[in-house]
């Protein structure tokens, strides 16, 4: 009995099946990257719109409520740089 040349055989042909799809693979990876390089350049830069900060106080109002609510208190924790 000759096993040997069946074995070869598949051998030889699993390694040409692997080094087709790897070649099958690395294709479209190479393709991608040299779209999204030339799309980065393409695009125009577009403005962000402004963010909302919604009912959040403003610096300002943070100021004026903590020197009201400090008054008086040792100037630690919150109240550092407001207390007095």
């Amino acid at each position: 009995m000759n096993t040997h040349g069946f074995m070869g055989k598949t051998r030889g042909m699993t390694a040409w099946v692997l080094l087709a799809l790897a070649a099958v693979l690395a294709l479209p990876s190479a393709q991608a990257q040299a779209t999204t390089s030339t799309s980065k350049n393409t695009r125009a830069k577009t403005r962000k719109p402004p963010v909302d900060k919604g009912p959040a106080e403003s610096r300002a109002e943070r100021d004026k409520r903590l020197q009201r609510e400090c008054k008086g208190k040792p100037n630690a924790g919150a109240c550092e740089g407001y207390g007095g």
